[in-house]
């Protein structure tokens, strides 16, 4: 499942027209990150990572929409960080690859 949501969430920044092609890579590239550290914590806390997953998909869904809500935006920014703050220290890299999606999408305006 996790695998499929990631290639969702890939194919919409994909035909998103909001984000720049020379951006895209860059996002393609912390998704992978963010694939990788939720399959290692898929093993050992399923729940938190069923979560965490579901605010990233409503993050990317935000960020992508044609008529930007920045409300909406911000609210799901917001549910993704608090998904994984009891992260910081058992999940470090976990952490910080949520936060670089997270400034990612800021420096993009969104």
């Amino acid at each position: 499942m996790l695998k499929h949501t990631l290639s969702k969430l890939e194919e919409k920044i994909k035909t998103s027209g909001n984000i720049p092609e020379n951006k895209k890579q860059e996002y393609y590239e912390l998704l992978s990150r963010l694939n990788e550290e939720i399959t290692d914590l898929a093993e050992t806390d399923l729940q938190r990572a069923e979560s965490i997953k579901k605010f990233t998909k409503a993050s990317a869904h935000e960020a992508t929409r044609e008529e930007l809500d920045p409300n909406l935006l911000e609210t799901s920014i917001q549910g993704l960080r608090q998904s994984v703050r009891d992260f910081r220290t058992s999940h470090p890299r976990l952490v910080d690859t949520v936060n670089d999606i997270c400034i990612f999408l800021s420096k993009l305006g969104i």
